[in-house]
């Protein structure tokens, strides 16, 4: 069953007032692409800089993307006066990760009062084709007491 409302109507603007606080997504170049109810998706552009040894971005990124995506998605379905904290993920590297461009596309798969599931899927975009690199399911925790998520 799809998540379609939110407890927070301004939910939108205090994910991306969150979004730009986090200054590991501006040092990789993320972008908040899109952020709707129960979902979310990052994106970035391939740089030298992200890239392992034999010229794929690097595992790390990809998981960093993918955990943001995860927890941005389910701090959507939460109350404005809550945050996030990621507790579990699990991530599987289905191919190299070559491409001019990234996208972490998350979407909450049960969404708790202190516990919400999540998975992510994390695509290379070249020459206008896709092909899925990675999926991550997270476990993310509900974090009250002035922590904004």
């Amino acid at each position: 069953m799809a998540i379609t409302t939110a407890p927070d109507p301004a939910f939108r603007e205090r994910v991306r007032a969150s979004f730009a606080q986090q200054s590991i997504m501006a040092t990789l170049g993320v972008l908040c692409e899109r952020i709707e109810a129960g979902e979310c998706d990052l994106a970035f552009a391939r740089r030298d800089d992200l890239l392992q040894q034999h010229g794929f971005v690097h595992a790390g990124v990809l998981a960093t993307v993918l955990d943001s995506a995860c927890g941005y998605a389910a701090a959507s379905l939460m109350p404005a006066d809550s945050g996030v904290l990621s507790i579990e993920f699990h991530t599987h590297l289905l191919s190299p990760a070559a491409g001019e461009r990234f996208v972490a596309r998350a979407k909450v798969v049960r969404a708790g009062r202190s516990i919400s599931v999540v998975r992510a899927e994390a695509y290379a975009q070249d020459a206008g084709a896709e092909k899925l690199v990675a999926i991550m399911t997270a476990t993310i925790m509900t974090v009250r007491d002035g922590v904004q998520g």
